[in-house]
């Protein structure tokens, strides 16, 4: 009974069992060391909650059982759990290639139990240290308390005495110091300008001598925009006669303010004639700034090169810490770009203006969502938006999920008919609408398998609703729902997951000309010529 005088005996218990848990699948695939982390938290939480549940049970004075008795429940328990875990283990390589083949990725030969074993070791032990450090910062506290004021009164406010010094000694040392070194380290990346990344020659396009925003203030993303589109010979070797898409970005250093920014937006959309194309599309980048080239280019080829798009900047993080560090910067700078675009976009003649669109990928949906109410437009809305792998944080994503039509999936839900919203993957969706779709669309592009879409806080307690059947197709069949442990597991998915093209939040180009095509319906396309300029971008997307 050594082990129960260093370690809680139901905690080993639970935490075991939380371990084998967390081997089931999720919705994306896992390495070895995202195993073992995920494998590390659960056991913690599962240990967590039977060290509390043993508390719990003392202090209501509850029986115990003897000690031969309670000798035999050890031993009994350790054999269990040894069973579950190598069960379970042996388990995990088919699980793993279950996700992997609905993703047409090839099986792993087989987990490597000694080395999830030990970063999860590793994660309890550190975890396991930090409780026992902040249990004794708490006793600490409340004995000197205790001398002053009455007992119950001191343990108060020696738990939240040590809640503060903890969270002070997180939030302003070690995570302050972390965001400085990740902000140094994209800054310079932000800065630094290719050698093949060179100013256009033409002095008359954006960035060139000509230019309102310089070259070198439009950031490592905003250059790689502006000089990997595709030019009139790329668009016309697929369309036939085609015109050169224009294409507008303003750099987190172009302007001090997002105001002055999304003024210097639209003074060079002006300039350039974007408001002279027949479309219009106003971006909304992730939160390094980065455009993802299959939406952009599947539109433009659509379009034959006859349309515009304009973005600003607003971060050069990634945008995980972005949304933790410049929330309210990001949706600063989408209102005012739109208000910018939008407030001139409108004051001209009806028959002579583009049409408008908004495009946001991930963070960059949340915030184009953001940048708008919808009571500012109604007089007279633009187009419509597609939204792509929206956060689970969107509240016109939440709302319309939530409120879907009867019968219609989670991850693929029909609502109101299908007059306003529809949602799209690679399966398909868009045509499913009941009612005609009106002048004022809203497209969603997300994958059943997207952790970024569909995790939940929630899921801490309660199954999410996009596990009900019918589950998406690329969704694996042996996912169950585990209190706290899914959680882990889709907030392990959501940071640490990688996904091939098509699936999880990695958005194929294909998929994104369904999702144009269906919005903004261009003329003259036959379906053998959208599945040719499907191909074309899969390529064109590599150089």
């Amino acid at each position: 009974m050594r082990l129960g005088h260093s370690f809680s005996i139901p905690g080993l218990v639970l935490g075991a069992v939380f371990f084998a848990l967390s081997l089931t699948p999720s919705l994306i695939p896992r390495s070895d060391l995202v195993q073992g982390g995920i494998c590390g938290l659960s056991f913690t939480a599962g240990y967590a909650v039977g060290v509390f549940g043993s508390w719990l049970w003392r202090y209501l004075g509850l029986p115990t059982p003897v000690d031969r008795v309670r000798r035999l429940l050890l031993w009994s328990a350790v054999a269990v759990c040894a069973l579950l875990l190598l069960a379970f283990l042996l388990r995990a390589n088919h699980w793993q290639n279950s996700v992997r083949a609905l993703m047409g990725l090839e099986e792993v030969s087989g987990l490597r139990p000694f080395t999830v074993t030990l970063v999860a070791l590793l994660f309890f032990l550190a975890l396991l240290a930090i409780g026992r450090l902040f249990r004794r910062t708490f006793f600490f506290l409340s004995r000197r308390l205790e001398h002053v004021i009455p007992r119950r009164v001191s343990l108060l406010l020696g738990l939240v005495a040590a809640f503060w010094l903890f969270w002070a000694i997180v939030n302003d040392v070690l995570l302050s110091a972390a965001l400085r070194t990740v902000d140094s380290i994209y800054q310079r990346l932000d800065a630094n300008i290719e050698p093949d990344m060179q100013p256009p020659t033409d002095p008359e396009m954006p960035g060139g001598a000509r230019s309102l925003v310089r070259w070198q203030d439009m950031g490592h993303q905003g250059r790689r925009y502006l000089a990997l589109g595709p030019t009139a010979a790329d668009i016309g070797a697929v369309t036939g006669e085609a015109m050169a898409p224009i294409r507008v970005y303003v750099g987190l250093n172009a302007a001090e303010t997002p105001a002055e920014r999304a003024r210097l937006a639209l003074e060079e959309l002006k300039r350039v004639g974007g408001f002279e194309r027949a479309t219009l599309v106003l971006i909304t980048p992730t939160g390094t700034g980065w455009v993802d080239p299959g939406g952009i280019n599947s539109v433009e080829f659509l379009h034959r090169g006859n349309i515009a798009s304009v973005a600003a900047q607003y971060s050069y993080l990634p945008s995980p810490i972005a949304l933790m560090t410049e929330d309210a910067y990001g949706r600063e700078t989408a209102e005012a770009l739109f208000q910018s675009i939008y407030g001139h976009w409108r004051q001209l003649p009806r028959e002579a203006r583009p049409k408008l669109y908004l495009f946001g990928l991930s963070l960059g949906a949340l915030n184009s969502d953001r940048s708008f109410d919808l009571f500012d437009i109604i007089d007279d809305p633009f187009q419509g938006a597609l939204w792509t792998g929206p956060p689970f944080r969107s509240d016109t994503w939440r709302e319309v999920t939530a409120r879907r039509d009867s019968g219609s999936p989670a991850w693929l839900p029909q609502f109101g008919g299908g007059a306003v919203v529809r949602f799209g993957n690679h399966f398909g969706g868009y045509q499913a609408g009941r009612v005609p779709w009106g002048n004022f669309r809203i497209a969603y592009l997300q994958h059943a398998s997207d952790p970024i879409v569909f995790f939940e806080p929630e899921a801490l307690f309660r199954k999410p609703a996009w596990m009900e059947k019918p589950r998406g197709p690329d969704v694996s069949p042996d996912l169950r729902w585990y209190p706290i442990v899914t959680m882990f597991q889709l907030a392990a998915d959501m940071h640490a997951g990688i996904a091939p093209m098509g699936y999880g939040h990695t958005y194929a180009p294909a998929d994104y000309v369904r999702a144009w095509q269906a919005l903004t319906e261009p003329e003259g396309w036959t379906e053998e010529e959208l599945e040719r300029l499907r191909e074309k971008l899969g390529t064109f997307n590599e150089r």
